[in-house]
């Protein structure tokens, strides 16, 4: 697993275990939520800049973001598209 999909796989999994959208992830790291998209994508590359910011708002240590998943772990699933009730 490349760099990139990691990033993508254990943001995407800190998200779902917070039970932040990714909207709500984007304004609590003042990033734009297609920027959250785009990393859990991996259509972009985020800065070491934003991964400590995504890692702040997350409540974690920005190593947790570079973690090796391991090799029999599930996708992280997929929030429900839309609007949260808490993510106003």
């Amino acid at each position: 697993m490349d760099g990139r999909a990691r990033i993508a796989w254990n943001l995407r999994r800190l998200r779902a275990l917070s039970g932040i959208t990714q909207e709500g992830l984007a304004g609590e790291a003042d990033v734009d939520r297609t920027y959250i998209s785009g990393i859990e994508n991996r259509s972009f590359n985020a800065t070491v800049d934003i991964l400590d910011r995504l890692a702040s708002a997350l409540k974690v240590d920005v190593q947790e973001l570079l973690t090796v998943p391991p090799a029999n772990a599930d996708q992280p699933p997929n929030q429900r598209p839309g609007r949260k009730p808490n993510s106003r």
